[in-house]
């Protein structure tokens, strides 16, 4: 496991597993999900300049990083359930979150569930709960979704995580800024998935998501539900994963929500621009206006 100073480490007991936690600084909870092909550990960057007046917890998800990795489908209800068990577990009723890729999925699945746990939420790169209407432009935009179908294969998605350096590459792949990865970093996350259960785990992720979960999405099955929790999404526009123009119609769907663009960005925002990212979480955390949050200047990458 990788260490960080300052960062001390424990397992939890929830939902019948046992879950990693990082944590870090002390005063009000913020609870940071991480996403695909990651753990705690990609928010490094940015546990430093949050722990400066907040308790900083990092969980690692079922499945990554040094959590269990139980047989299972990996849908991201189940995923979501798992983090409200953690959130009991550590006595933690109501936090303030900040997630990203798979991670921020279930952090909008989560404030639209437990809105009462969840005080403020900041989303980094992924599609809000409410689809696009279908598209042409949307057809050929299916590119992007090409790595899943590789991963979910039967097979085929275990050996490209095991035997490859396919995570590494991706990794690489979606960098503007390169300098943000170091190869020890690429090794910290390509080496745990090479682990049996946990490469079959990010196959089930996958699997379970475009055979179960990407057509009710599709179809709208979020129309009718509105979120309550001030949200902000930061979002790198050169995300070769999530395409920045099909957001979706969120502004019909929540309170106070804001998205805030970044061209000089892709999709692992908070490696490639953290202190944009911390700062940002500070002040919405604090209390602001998600409109007034992206209304202020932004710290320039340091």
């Amino acid at each position: 496991m990788p260490e960080l100073e300052g960062v001390s480490h424990r397992d939890v007991e929830a939902a019948g597993i046992r879950f990693h936690v990082a944590e870090a600084g002390t005063g009000d909870p913020v609870v940071l999900l991480h996403g695909w092909p990651q753990h705690w550990y990609c928010w490094r960057k940015v546990i430093p300049l949050l722990a400066d007046g907040h308790r900083v917890i990092c969980p690692d998800l079922r499945g990554f990083g040094w959590s269990d990795a139980p047989a299972g489908a990996y849908d991201k209800q189940t995923l979501a359930d798992d983090v409200v068990a953690i959130l009991d577990a550590l006595e933690l009723e109501r936090v303030d979150l900040l997630a990203h890729d798979w991670g921020a999925w279930i952090g909008f699945m989560l404030a639209l569930d437990h809105p009462d746990r969840i005080a403020h939420y900041v989303a980094l790169n992924i599609y809000p709960p409410w689809a696009e209407p279908p598209s042409a432009r949307g057809l050929l935009g299916l590119w992007r979704v090409l790595y899943q179908l590789a991963i979910s294969a039967p097979g085929i998605g275990s050996a490209l995580i095991r035997r490859t350096d396919f995570v590494k590459r991706l990794i690489r792949a979606g960098a503007v800024h390169k300098d943000a990865w170091s190869a020890e970093v690429l090794d910290t996350f390509s080496a745990v998935l090479r682990e049996p259960a946990r490469a079959d785990a990010t196959v089930h992720l996958y699997r379970t998501f475009l055979l179960r979960e990407l057509r009710p999405y599709l179809a709208g099955a979020n129309r009718s539900r509105r979120l309550h929790v001030p949200t902000l999404l930061l979002h790198g526009m050169r995300d070769l994963a999530v395409d920045y123009r099909r957001l979706g119609e969120w502004e019909a769907h929540a309170d106070q929500m804001a998205v805030e663009l970044r061209e000089d960005s892709g999709h692992f925002i908070a490696e490639e621009l953290p202190d944009f990212v911390a700062a940002r979480a500070q002040a919405l955390f604090a209390g602001g206006s998600p409109a007034d949050v992206i209304a202020s200047p932004a710290p320039e990458r340091g």
